[in-house]
């Protein structure tokens, strides 16, 4: 080295800090790649891909390469820089310290920490193109990798530790459903919603979405069999459903399920009675309490069922839930409501207050008016106020429910039927 010159030395130790920095972006580049951005763009058939994602299936190799190829170079710069320093001042202490000083200076900034930070911040667009030369340099710095690997491996040994085998990554479906909320910049909003809302489904229950047991559009056949067919042509006449269930005297007697279409030819026959009408019946499809809402929607799909009953332990029907009432938590409610129904107009008016129904279910609630009601414990309005007050309200009743005032406006049947939702400072505004 004594007999290059000085600027020869110079471009030597900036060529090490150089390659030493390619190997510190190039590393943090490649670990910070989407992996599953890579193999996207394998299947594309990106040839930097595929040479990428070859590095990435031998980690440790890769790794140990350049570590050791980074130490090296942080090595070679730091003795040449030490030699350049004794030729020109001799064994100044003084000298030594500051251009040590000056070296770790360099070797931090400009190879460790800004190339890193780069890498970082650019994966993709540094990773891809780096793997070419890093293929060449991984074969030529081998034999080094493995020499040192047979010590690494002797002290795994001694302190009874195996390597770790390769896996393949995978995401549990919460961490899946974390990359969908934080990516929703960059998919459309409906596309967004909808793929939230599939997650979503194992959390819910079929008790969550049934329409509840007071609400089922059915027939009763039992009490009105001395009336005959005309009692049944009145119903179906305001009938809003194309599928009843049909009963007898109480829903919990359930004989079967009727598909309205298959009765229209038959009601203009005068002799056609009520044991024509159960011939046309098919069985009722029971569903128990609490199923999943995604464990449901398949059991519809394997036995080709669109409507079932959903019953509790004891074989009592709570309610009615339909493949279109699962859909519709999927993609949102169709346009196709019952006329009756308020939940569709459920939104807060000018004065910040609401007027809903009591059977209203929390959850469409709180997707509604962006609440926050608990859902561990009564599944409507109805029964959140039943459980908060522990007892039947009058009308006129109001308590404070977090930042909400609700007040009872109608009570039937031992139920709330209505109630205005009011937030709270605008409740003290109104005063």
């Amino acid at each position: 080295m004594e007999n290059l010159p000085l600027w020869a030395q110079i471009s030597i130790l900036v060529f090490l800090l150089i390659f030493s920095g390619f190997f510190s972006i190039a590393e943090t580049s490649l670990m910070a790649l989407n992996r599953y951005r890579l193999k996207h763009l394998v299947k594309q058939g990106s040839r930097a891909a595929k040479v990428t994602a070859g590095l990435l299936e031998q980690t440790d190799r890769l790794l140990g390469t350049v570590l050791l190829g980074n130490n090296l170079l942080n090595t070679a710069a730091t003795t040449l820089i030490t030699a350049l320093t004794i030729a020109i001042y001799g064994n100044d202490e003084i000298a030594l310290t500051i251009a040590t000083a000056v070296i770790a200076f360099a070797i931090i900034v400009f190879s460790e920490i800004t190339p890193k930070v780069i890498g970082a911040r650019f994966p993709e667009k540094i990773a891809l193109p780096a793997s070419y030369l890093l293929v060449p340099i991984l074969k030529l710095l081998y034999p080094a990798f493995w020499f040192v690997n047979l010590f690494v491996g002797r002290l795994l040994q001694l302190l009874r530790l195996k390597p770790a085998q390769e896996t393949q990554q995978s995401l549990s479906m919460e961490e899946l459903r974390t990359v969908v909320l934080e990516s929703s910049a960059f998919i459309p909003k409906k596309h967004h919603s909808i793929l939230v809302n599939l997650f979503e489904l194992e959390q819910i229950a079929v008790d969550d979405v049934m329409t509840p047991r007071a609400q089922i559009e059915g027939l009763n056949i039992g009490a009105n069999t001395h009336e005959g067919m005309q009692s049944v042509r009145d119903q179906l006449a305001t009938c809003y459903h194309n599928k009843l269930p049909v009963f007898e005297e109480d829903i919990h007697n359930t004989i079967g399920i009727l598909h309205v279409r298959r009765l229209l030819g038959q009601l203009a026959d005068p002799d056609f009675d009520l044991t024509g009408l159960r011939e046309l019946l098919s069985d009722p499809y029971y569903i128990p309490s609490g199923t999943p809402l995604f464990q449901q929607l398949q059991y519809f799909q394997e036995n080709k069922q669109r409507l079932g009953l959903v019953v509790d332990e004891y074989g009592e029907v709570l309610g009615l839930i339909t493949l279109e009432d699962i859909l519709e938590q999927i993609i949102g409610e169709f346009t196709t409501s019952m006329p009756t129904s308020q939940h569709a107009e459920t939104m807060w008016d000018s004065t910040d207050s609401v007027i809903v129904e009591g059977s209203i279910p929390l959850r469409e609630l709180n997707r509604r008016l962006h609440l926050n009601l608990a859902l561990n414990g009564p599944k409507t309005l109805n029964g959140l106020i039943l459980e908060w007050l522990q007892e039947i309200p009058e009308h006129g009743v109001s308590f404070k429910l977090g930042d909400h005032v609700i007040e009872i406006l109608q009570v039937q049947q031992n139920a709330v039927k209505t109630a205005r939702i009011a937030k709270l400072k605008a409740r003290h505004l109104a005063n």
